[in-house]
């Protein structure tokens, strides 16, 4: 599990085809505390950490199925590539966003930026089976950062980016056209699970 508190701005530094795909970032992280099999959310997606070096700066490589592939952005993640990333999450740690699992539902697409003050507000168009999970100030990770939802007009929702988010994310070089992964807020999926099944007349 994770929090959409995005810890680490990786690089893509080597991408090798195969059977699965593997992927070498480079980090700021240790090396040395990131073990075999450990869960790093890399642009929200949780996957596995295969092997790590420092060789000559610290890096860990990632193995990327076609499943992944084709159901994210991953697959158009090139060398030179800035990457969201965040460790999982341990007991005790502070919650400072959302509870996010790292299992992507799809990938929303940029339409528009435009400054508000300091601020930026991004609008963005989700896929129509997830914009019914999409509220007013609820929660959605993108590219694996937690963010609020300002307001949703069918399939489009804005949110709005502080200048440390930029600073400190992928974020800072958000175009329109851009596709960033999306995962909704578990709570949000339960809720309308719920009402389709107390519309079905389940409990009756």
């Amino acid at each position: 599990m994770f929090t959409g508190i995005v810890t680490d701005l990786g690089e893509v530094i080597a991408v090798r085809p195969g059977g699965d795909r593997r992927v070498r970032l480079a980090t700021a992280y240790d090396p040395g505390t990131l073990a075999l099999g450990a869960s790093v959310a890399c642009d929200g997606v949780c996957l596995t950490v295969v092997d790590r070096g420092a060789d000559p700066r610290p890096w860990f490589e990632v193995q990327v199925s076609a499943e992944t592939l084709a159901r994210t952005t991953l697959g158009e993640w090139v060398p030179g590539r800035r990457v969201n990333l965040e460790r999982s999450l341990r007991v005790g740690d502070e919650l400072g966003g959302h509870i996010v699992s790292g299992h992507v539902d799809g990938v929303a697409e940029v339409t528009e930026t435009r400054p508000e003050g300091d601020s930026l507000r991004v609008v963005l168009r989700a896929p129509s089976a997830l914009a019914r999970f999409i509220a007013p100030k609820g929660s959605v990770a993108l590219d694996g950062t937690s963010l609020t939802v300002n307001e949703v007009e069918g399939e489009a929702f804005g949110i709005n980016l502080i200048p440390h988010t930029r600073a400190v994310t992928t974020w800072g070089e958000v175009r329109p056209g851009r596709r960033v992964n999306l995962e909704v807020d578990t709570m949000a999926r339960y809720v309308a699970r719920l009402r389709e099944w107390e519309a079905a007349g389940g409990g009756a």
